[in-house]
């Protein structure tokens, strides 16, 4: 999963997130992907609760692509034990500041964890 900060932070300006998650779609190396603009806000929490709902044993690994681990982990804790999902499947990976080959690299490193 990628989060943009809503697609308009600086940070992400040097990277082609489509051409980030098709690079996994096609190689298969995932389920699926999404992309959401801001998951801390109330619609990420909403997103959480679709997608988390009644699947969390289902979903071995979750790999959110955005900002730092440890913002992650502190943004989605609350959302994560709302719906049953184990935190210690999701796996945050900071590509803020990176090209699209340094956040497909940073990424794989994550599915490789």
């Amino acid at each position: 999963m990628l989060c943009v900060c809503q697609g308009t932070c600086p940070s992400f300006q040097k990277m082609n997130i489509f051409e980030v998650i098709n690079y996994f779609r096609r190689n298969e190396k995932i389920d699926f992907v999404a992309i959401h603009p801001q998951l801390c806000a109330t619609d990420g929490d909403n997103f959480w609760k679709i997608l988390l709902g009644g699947n969390t044993n289902e979903i071995t690994k979750i790999i959110v692509a955005g900002c730092a681990p440890e913002m992650q982990k502190r943004l989605f804790r609350e959302i994560f034990r709302d719906t049953g999902f184990d935190e210690s499947r999701h796996i945050g990976v900071d590509i803020r500041n990176m090209t699209t080959e340094e956040a497909i690299k940073a990424i794989e490193e994550a599915l490789n964890r």
